[in-house]
């Protein structure tokens, strides 16, 4: 780590998250660069930095310029190189007429493939610049966790009977993820990005293939459906999907066959949390409406939107 500046002009917020962290920047012989300050959680830094340094080569990723951890006086700070291109979510947004859709889903369910064979020992959360994984870190009962955000957010104004058919739901999830229906090897613990959806990914328009895979702030080592689940909460457009799943497939080591299910079921943790987060937020509202739909249905692929991409 340098004590020479590593950037020079303005710093400039880039688009997208919630966050208010990472600003785009330029460096003193004129690279692009990105910055990420870690007011939150300062600790994080050297993790995201570590992880980075670990997939690149495997994972389409930024290359790391700096890590300054937090001082007294200044913030955490992670500096990358910026990659060009754009993200997935504003491609969505007005998709260009040529755009390939198979290309897209293919190089997004490869990506997929390769987190998925990414090995840890154990699950957990990462801590420190070896990334070990804490298995005390997550939780493990997905009712009780639930229960954490009963009085929160969207899911206090639920009525006891959409709770009730929330209760149902989560049964129907964690029998999906039981262990007697597990697959070889899915007791192994893999990389979990675990905020893999398109306003994080980087595509190249030009060829339509993944640029990138940025914002490394959730990841952790866990289940390998996760972040499909996380990728088809809100897109469901078959053009994408379709071949999503086909990659996925061939890609990664013994997946289910219901696998999309799977994910889903997955997927339920994380809605859950964004139903139930105190501070609400678009992505949070979205959420608690498919969750509800969801739960009134009984169904982990209902979806009570009225087009194959729900927009914050």
């Amino acid at each position: 780590m340098s004590d020479q500046p590593f950037l020079s002009g303005e710093l400039s917020p880039l688009d997208g998250g919630y966050s208010g962290e990472s600003f785009r920047a330029t460096s003193p012989d004129g690279a692009d660069l990105v910055v990420r300050i870690y007011q939150r959680q300062p600790e994080r830094a050297v993790v995201d930095a570590s992880l980075l340094r670990l997939v690149r080569g495997i994972i389409p990723v930024p290359e790391v310029v700096e890590v300054r951890v937090a001082t007294v006086t200044e913030p955490a700070v992670v500096v990358t190189e910026y990659v060009p291109g754009l993200p997935m979510d504003r491609l969505l947004d007005d998709p260009p007429d040529d755009l390939d859709w198979e290309t897209l889903g293919l190089s997004t369910g490869h990506l997929l493939g390769r987190l998925s064979g990414i090995p840890f020992v154990r699950s957990g959360a990462f801590t420190g610049p070896e990334l070990v994984a804490e298995p005390e870190s997550l939780p493990t009962d997905l009712v009780e966790f639930a229960r954490l955000y009963r009085d929160t957010g969207r899911l206090a104004d639920w009525s006891d009977r959409d709770w009730d058919a929330l209760l149902g739901l989560i049964d129907l999830a964690e029998s999906m993820l039981d262990p007697d229906r597990r697959q070889p090897f899915d007791d192994r613990a893999v990389l979990v990005h675990s905020d893999f959806n398109p306003k994080n990914l980087v595509v190249d328009v030009e060829s339509s293939d993944v640029a990138a895979l940025v914002d490394w702030e959730f990841a952790y080592a866990g289940d390998p459906y996760a972040d499909l689940g996380n990728l088809t909460r809100f897109e469901r457009d078959p053009r994408l999907v379709e071949p999503v799943l086909d990659a996925f497939t061939a890609q990664a080591p013994s997946l289910a066959d219901d696998l999309l299910h799977r994910a889903r079921a997955s997927d339920v943790w994380a809605l859950v949390e964004l139903a139930g987060r105190a501070r609400s937020n678009p992505v949070a509202e979205l959420a608690s409406t498919l969750l509800l739909a969801q739960a009134r249905a009984a169904d982990l692929g209902a979806w009570p939107f009225p087009a194959t991409r729900a927009v914050p």
